[in-house]
């Protein structure tokens, strides 16, 4: 069978053009056109191959490319252009012009169509260079060249239509001559240099070969007229001439010539020619001859009478003699016949080509197979419909990607097909996975409408087109053979291959029983051997039957449904699903797809003749099976024969050695491709026993089957069977799946990529990880590779024979199966193995695949307890399973997928520490695994203590906390048992720590694992439980860490941790924190304090923390000189704000904070945060002032501080910066500052608060003074500050004694205080609102008015003031400190007269106008003051302005005026006293 060469279709081409001369080129064709063809040498030892291929699309080019057995596949190969296209007569050999030259090993004759002639001489790919073109010579004027053959020495030789044969030398020296000789068959005289003989016609050369015998290149050449002739090409002389007799029918030609190499021994040298005859039915033989050679002075040849006749059907591609045999390489497969004397025809051993194989494996052999696909799996699933599909998709895939059946050129071909378009480099980089998401992507979008049809019919047209482009592209060329070691291989236009002889299995399974001469006897040593070899023989059929009943299907899907993980369905499922087809046939739902996909008359018909297939098949194997019976005499005898017959099966033990050397060479690459084909082969046919031992206990009582022996099949030969398919299963799964890429964080792997790791085969393979040639069986390889010390069964520097690779099969699948020693491991033992070594190089996915189909396999014996209780191998399966299920939720899964992988490793974890002797099983594991050792016999509670860590340290380290923490938990379980076991046991090995301190060390890992799981309250839960005070306080200071910086701190005061005596602890920790946290931190721990406290009622503490907070903030933000200073000032204020709301809630007697906090904040200056933390009375040498601190802090001082600062904030608003010094003059200060500012609000609030009695008044006299020179107009500033819109007022008096906190109407005259006009609003409201605490408050504002404009017209609203202060209750000008006396005083100081007389008149005349009930009313006021001396100035005063000239006639009328009002005043005055007296 042809065995692939995984990689071999990944070539990379260098080009390299032969540069042309245009004196030789010719138009016509000179010599035979080309076809695909290939061939190939060895030369050296061990033997390196050169290859070389000429494909019929592209003749111009000729690729070549060198194998070394002892070395990986090349990744490069040389593709030589020449001018013009190429013939078939093109030959390889060793370079014996320039022996020397060890750069260039190797000469490269070829010829063109033109005739022209090349010589090369070729060494590695990277020294291919222009200068190795030898030598150029056009043969054209040489006439037409029907062949051509060559030596090693340069010497060409051609033959020609008029039957001579031209020798040309071509040698190093260009200007040598290129023709040397012709031989011409002339029995006249002739010329020796051309000139025409004269004797005899003879026919034409039809082809000719060139072989070394004894020594001598003898040129063996045949002519059209059937002649065959020999010459010595050293002596160019003829040494035999002999008439063939060929086939005697008339049309039969000689068409080609084959010589074998001679054998020294028998002198014997073999030839074949070709015959075809070209009549009306076209048919082929070749005729095998032999040549006698004799050695004396000269050679002389002998023809042996005898011929042997091999007839060639269906054309034939490349023949070749190796040894005693004869290749053919045909159309439809290999033939290999043995070369044997006075026989004129043997039996031939005949290997199928892969085209067979890859149509079977796609479907593709017979025109039902895909549709019996999905027939057959929904038979089998009929109750998990939803399975079907990705089940269909998953075997195809599979196959597709199979080794041997993915070509890269063919999938490239056919995505192309698909407008799925790649480039060469990315198309060769994909790897498996790749690949798969890329055709499955492809197949759902072809798969328009999505339901299973229409995507089964995308995948038939899919592997169709696949299977057409895969032989069009990689179609056979030509055949490897290495007579040295009788090395047959296959030369493809694409790949390479070599060929394996076939187990007798499969002989049995691939031919017909009959047509088997020798039939095997698998091993039975009865004493009647032959008649169980009839029993065997007719058993066999039996099975064969079941097979072709089934199809080849049927395998794919038991195989699928077996790996697949999740399983679809159990495997014990299987085989009763699969036993029902045959009994029943398909089910109605299969019978449903017939109908909807091929109409209902194609669907009536197929029902009926499955109906009958199956009808047939029940009779056949009934009247099959009672012969059988008849024939053995009983079923115990037939048992006995199958039970010899599987054990054949079973793979066979063998003792090998084994080195370390890592070693990717080409012969491993053939061993994993023939272990998949034979594993592939021993699996089906263990079905296929399985099935029909499962079909005889259905049918026992039809034919007459003891209980006895149904009990054998049941419990001996089947549980036989299927511990014989799950080996092969595994075999199969190991050389067919693909492995795992390499992860990028894996340093192993980075290693590689940089190439620090000096093995280069480990740098190979790290590249090919991923790829669907590098099978798990690789990395098996990679880890042992046979030394072959004691059983060579081949050399491993040359391609093995079809024997040797049978034989390395064989020693692979027992070491895979049984171990090095080939010792009888059972396959829990030996897959765990197995698995450890694909874990140890990141192979996940296969060791879970591996160990769920053990496990399967295992439990569906439903002898669990039995498996545990053995020797501990069920623990070890569950530890590496665990182990993988870990690595890959570690390896970049995420979400819901990452949370299953980690409970399924939780999952094993467990079950391996509590299965029994796992301690033992588990401990014997290589370091590798982990696990620390054990020293002593310790109990099972102890075992389990130290299993447990060691599963939460492994947890730990892949940062998965939720494993880690269910283990820490599980071990905290163990630790009192595990404890006391060990005090009665007095060994102290195991546990050298006490309870308390183990506990604490867990339980710190349960809070570690809690808060990185954001589990605060089980972190604080674990605090709480732990015994070791010192780790207790670490871990709640860690807590708060931790919720700090995931802003979760606010737990702390929702009341949701129950503080059970950690309370003032918890208080310390965020004291802590706090002080050696940023002050701007966010979230801030002074509020968190602050609302725990207020959560405990803890008025005053929460009142401290905040002021310290305010303390502390307003400290930093000075030293650091914070740009936007308002917004730390506004923070200030809020916690200024929240110590006063908290201390408004403890009793006044006790609204005072603690100063004691105060010292932390110069200790927070003594010392950086980072420090531990060392109390002040620890500090040497401290110079703090204990005393100062005897001061408590009040909440008169807070709230003094409080308006300070407001001031300050709405300064900063205003761009102007303000320090308090703290003096006593602070205060005033800031409100002359704060009046500049337009922050009238605020500057009253400054003064109320600091300020009582007479220095309130003079405070509030310097700011109304400031105000009303503002309303002044030729004083009012333009560029005026405190427009900001984003200050706030934040104080404003509601009484003398009162502060509380609302909008400022600053805010809301904002806008008005822009321009002069709107300061008399604001005059207006304040003086109203203010003048109740200094009555003398208008008079201040109207002297300042007149004392800064004299001619200023006083508002209204001012006048009023004056006015109203004695309406209702005296009539007279005097009362309160602002009334209309002082009023007319003011006009009269600034020469206001006309509004000092107007105001006299006015209040003289509202007295005089009194009823005279009100008389006492209107004498009252009089009796105690009249204004007369300023009414003397104001008269004065007009008096000088008469006399100086200055408004005579205004000043007259003045004084006219008031004369006027003061005589009736006078004369009302002396009525009211008389009638007073009256």
């Amino acid at each position: 069978m042809e065995v692939p060469i995984l990689g071999s279709d990944s070539l990379k081409w260098l080009e390299f053009p032969v540069p042309s001369s245009s004196s030789n080129a010719a138009s016509d064709t000179c010599a035979p056109l080309t076809h695909d063809c290939a061939s190939s040498i060895a030369i050296g030892d061990p033997p390196a191959y050169l290859i070389y291929r000429i494909h019929k699309h592209l003749p111009h080019a000729l690729e070549l490319f060198e194998l070394c057995p002892d070395k990986e596949f090349p990744k490069l190969g040389l593709r030589i252009t020449f001018p013009q296209a190429l013939s078939s007569s093109v030959f390889l050999c060793k370079n014996e012009i320039d022996v020397g030259s060890r750069s260039h090993p190797y000469l490269l004759y070829a010829l063109t169509v033109a005739g022209v002639a090349y010589l090369l001489r070729l060494g590695t790919v990277s020294n291919y260079a222009s200068s190795s073109v030898v030598r150029e010579i056009s043969l054209h004027p040489h006439g037409p060249i029907a062949s051509a053959a060559a030596t090693t020495t340069g010497c060409l030789v051609v033959g020609r239509n008029d039957g001579s044969l031209a020798c040309f030398q071509l040698t190093l020296e260009s200007n040598a001559p290129g023709f040397l000789q012709e031989l011409r068959d002339d029995p006249g005289i002739g010329s020796l240099w051309g000139f025409m003989s004269r004797g005899r016609t003879v026919g034409a050369v039809q082809d000719l070969a060139i072989s070394m015998v004894r020594g001598k290149p003898l040129i063996f050449a045949i002519y059209t007229d059937g002649m065959l002739r020999v010459w010595d090409l050293s002596s160019h002389l003829r040494l035999f001439s002999h008439k063939l007799n060929g086939p005697t029918m008339a049309g039969a030609a000689l068409v080609r010539l084959w010589i074998g190499q001679a054998d020294n021994d028998s002198s014997t040298i073999p030839l074949a020619m070709l015959y075809r005859d070209n009549s009306e039915i076209c048919s082929e033989a070749i005729h095998v001859y032999s040549l006698h050679c004799n050695v004396a002075e000269r050679i002389a040849l002998l023809m042996d009478p005898s011929e042997q006749v091999i007839p060639i059907e269906d054309g034939w591609i490349d023949v070749k003699l190796v040894s005693n045999k004869i290749c053919i390489l045909k159309n439809n497969g290999l033939m290999l016949h043995e070369l044997h004397k006075n026989v004129s025809m043997v039996d031939a051993v005949c290997y199928a080509l892969q085209e067979d194989f890859v149509a079977d494996q796609l479907f593709q052999s017979s025109e039902h197979s895909s549709d019996d696909l999905f027939v057959i799996t929904h038979s089998i699933l009929s109750s998990s419909k939803d399975h079907i599909l990705p089940i269909v998709s998953s075997i195809i895939l599979r196959r597709l990607l199979l080794p041997g059946i993915h070509h890269n050129a063919a999938l490239r071909t056919t995505l192309l097909d698909y407008n799925r378009h790649w480039t060469e480099s990315d198309f060769h980089s994909l790897t498996a996975d790749g690949l798969k998401k890329e055709i499955l992507s492809l197949i759902e979008h072809e798969g328009l409408t999505g339901n299973s049809s229409s995507i089964f019919c995308c995948w038939k047209i899919f592997c169709a087109r696949y299977f057409q482009n895969w032989c069009k592209s990689n179609g056979p060329c030509g055949l490897l053979v290495d007579s040295s070691t009788d090395t047959v291989g296959l030369i493809r236009k694409s790949s390479v291959s070599s060929f394996r002889s076939l187990e007798d299995i499969e002989r049995v399974n691939d031919g017909s029983l009959d047509e088997l001469g020798n039939f095997p006897s698998f091993g039975l040593d009865s004493s009647d051997e032959a008649l169980d070899c009839d029993l065997l023989a007719e058993m066999l059929r039996c099975v064969i039957y079941v097979n072709q009943q089934l199809g080849k299907t049927a395998s794919a899907i038991f195989y699928e449904l077996l790996i697949s993980a999740p399983p679809v369905i159990s495997s014990e499922e299987i085989i009763p699903r699969l036993l029902k087809i045959l009994e029943t046939g398909y089910s109605s739902t299969a019978s449903m797809l017939h109908i909807s996909g091929l109409g209902p008359d194609v669907a009536w018909e197929k029902k009926l003749a499955d109906h009958k297939n199956l009808r047939k098949f029940s009779i056949d194997m009934m009247l099959s099976l009672h012969a059988l019976h008849k024939k053995s005499g009983s079923w115990s005898h037939i048992l006995s024969v199958i039970e010899n017959y599987l054990k054949y099966l079973i793979p066979q033990k063998m003792i090998q050695k084994y080195d370390a050397e890592v070693v990717l060479d080409i012969n491993a690459a053939i061993l994993v491709q023939a272990t998949s084909q034979v594993a592939k082969v021993m699996l089906e046919s263990a079905l296929d026993i399985h099935l029909f031992l499962s079909y005889l206990v259905s049918i026992s009582g039809q034919i007459n089957m003891l209980h006895d022996d149904i009990s054998k099949i049941q419990l001996e030969l089947i549980p036989m069977i299927q511990e014989i398919i799950y080996e092969w299963l595994l075999l199969h799964f190991f050389a067919t799946t693909p492995s795992e890429s390499a992860a990028i964080e894996d340093f192993s792997s980075q290693l590689s990529l940089l190439q620090i790791d000096s093995n280069k085969g480990r740098r190979s393979w790290n590249e090919k990880l991923g790829k669907c040639e590098f099978t798990l069986a690789f990395i098996f390889l990679l880890n042992v590779r046979s030394s072959s010390r004691e059983q060579s069964h081949y050399d491993l520097r040359s391609i093995p024979n079809v024997q040797d690779i049978v034989d390395s099969v064989r020693e692979f699948a027992s070491w895979t199966m049984l171990g090095q020693n080939g010792e009888s491991l059972t396959l829990l033992r030996r897959a765990a193995d197995l698995a450890f070594i694909l874990l140890r190089h990141g192979q996940y996915d296969a060791v879970e695949h591996l160990l769920t189909i053990v496990e399967a396999h295992l439990l569906k014996e439903k002898t669990s307890h039995g498996i545990q209780a053995t020797d501990g191998g069920w623990c070890i399966l569950h530890h590496l399973l665990g182990c993988c299920f870990l690595a890959q939720a570690h390896r970049g899964l995420h979400g819901v997928l990452k949370e299953r992988k980690v409970h399924e490793a939780v999952r094993c974890f467990f079950r391996a520490a509590s299965g029994k002797g796992s301690a033992q099983a588990l401990q014997s594991l290589p370091q590798e695994a982990g696990l620390p050792p054990l020293d002593g016999i310790v109990s099972d509670a102890a075992w389990r203590l130290h299993y447990y860590q060691w599963a939460m340290q492994i947890f730990e380290q892949y940062n998965i906390s939720e494993g880690a923490c269910q283990f820490a938990l599980a071990a905290l379980e163990q630790v009192e048992e595990a404890y006391s076991s060990n005090n009665q046991s007095h060994d102290r090995a195991a546990l050298n720590e006490s309870v308390s301190t183990i506990k604490g060390s867990l339980w710190a890992h349960v809070c570690k694992f809690t808060l990185d799981l954001n589990l605060f309250y089980d972190a604080y839960c674990a605090i709480i439980s732990n015994p070791d005070e010192e780790s207790k306080y670490i871990w709640l200071r860690r807590l708060i860490i931790v919720l700090y910086e995931r802003g979760a701190i606010k737990i702390l005061c929702g009341g949701q941790l129950p503080f059970i005596g950690l309370t003032e602890k918890v208080e310390q920790e965020l004291a802590w924190k706090a002080e050696r946290s940023d002050i701007l931190a966010k979230p801030n721990l002074y509020k968190l304090l602050y609302a725990f406290e207020m959560h405990r009622h803890n008025w005053r503490k929460a009142a401290s923390y905040m002021y310290l907070y305010s303390a502390r903030l307003r400290t930093e933000t000075s030293l650091k000189g914070y740009q936007q200073l308002w917004r730390s000032l506004k923070e200030i204020l809020n916690g200024l704000s929240a110590a006063i709301n908290a201390l408004h809630l403890v009793h006044p007697a006790y609204a005072w904070i603690d100063p004691l906090l105060e010292r932390n904040t110069l200790h927070n200056e003594q010392y950086p945060s980072k420090k531990a933390r060392i109390t002040i009375e620890d500090q040497p040498g401290n110079d703090v002032d204990l005393q100062s601190w005897k001061f408590y802090i009040d909440i008169q001082k807070i709230e003094n501080e409080f308006v300070l600062t407001s001031a300050e904030y709405l300064l900063s608003l205003a761009h102007v910066k303000w320090t308090n010094t703290g003096t006593k003059r602070a205060p005033l200060e800031l409100v002359d500052l704060l009046i500049q500012t337009n922050l009238y609000d605020m500057a009253f609030t400054v003064l109320l608060r600091f300020s009582k009695g007479s220095e309130l008044k003079r405070g509030l006299e310097r700011i109304f003074s400031a105000m009303s020179l503002k309303c002044c107009p030729h004083i009012v500033d333009s560029s005026r500050v405190g427009d900001d819109p984003t200050k706030q007022g934040l104080l404003l008096t509601s009484s003398k004694d009162e502060v509380i906190v609302h909008g400022s109407p600053d805010m809301c005259l904002s806008n008005q205080q822009s321009n002069g006009t709107s300061q008399w609003g604001t005059l207006e409201l304040y003086l109203e609102r203010y003048k109740v605490f200094h009555a003398r408050l208008p008079l201040i504002v109207a002297e300042t008015l007149l004392r800064t404009d004299s001619q200023i017209e006083l508002p209204l609203w001012l006048v009023k003031l004056f006015k109203d202060g004695k309406r209702d209750k005296t009539l007279g000008m005097t009362g309160q400190e602002s009334n209309p006396a002082l009023l007319f005083q003011l006009y009269v100081d600034y020469g206001r007269y006309r509004e000092a007389t107007n105001l006299l008149l006015e209040y003289i005349g509202s007295s005089a106008s009194m009823r005279p009930a009100n008389i006492m009313n209107r004498k009252r006021p009089f009796g105690v003051w009249f204004p007369y001396t300023t009414i003397q100035r104001l008269w004065c005063q007009l008096e000088e302005m008469v006399k100086s000239g200055y408004m005579v006639d205004q000043c007259k009328q003045l004084k006219d005026l008031l004369h006027g009002a003061l005589l009736k005043h006078l004369e009302l005055v002396k009525v009211d006293s008389e009638d007073a007296l009256g």
